[in-house]
């Protein structure tokens, strides 16, 4: 078993800063070729840049606050998040997330895939 096989622990402190999007915190966790994981807040009122995840699905788990999130053509269709819900986003749809809650949205997301794990874009088509 090398070192690379080794469970391990990863501690809020050893988070390290995650792709950057306006309008979210993105702490990330873990990182591999195939596999992203990590903390993201967005604060009460703040909505994020419209982004992807390239070749990455994503599942989106709520801890506190809620969650919305914008996609599809011009951004029309919308879906609402709360905790102890579960988000999955498919490659490469184009999204953007707000958080209409009093408190923080924090949230828990895991993507699996490979290359880059953010790309921020001007909007959707």
């Amino acid at each position: 078993m090398g070192p690379e096989d080794q469970i391990r622990v990863v501690t809020p402190d050893d988070r390290t800063a995650g792709p950057p999007t306006p309008g979210m915190d993105r702490q990330q966790a873990l990182a591999s070729e195939a596999m992203w994981a990590g903390f993201v807040r967005t604060e009460s009122g703040m909505m994020s840049g419209w982004h992807h995840h390239g070749e990455y699905e994503s599942v989106i788990y709520v801890l506190t606050g809620s969650l919305t999130m914008e996609f599809g053509p011009s951004g029309a269709r919308v879906v609402e998040a709360h905790p102890g819900d579960f988000i999955c986003v498919p490659k490469g749809a184009v999204h953007r997330e707000s958080n209409p809650s009093a408190q923080p949205a924090d949230l828990i997301v895991v993507r699996a895939g490979h290359g880059e794990s953010t790309f921020n874009v001007a909007g959707p088509e």
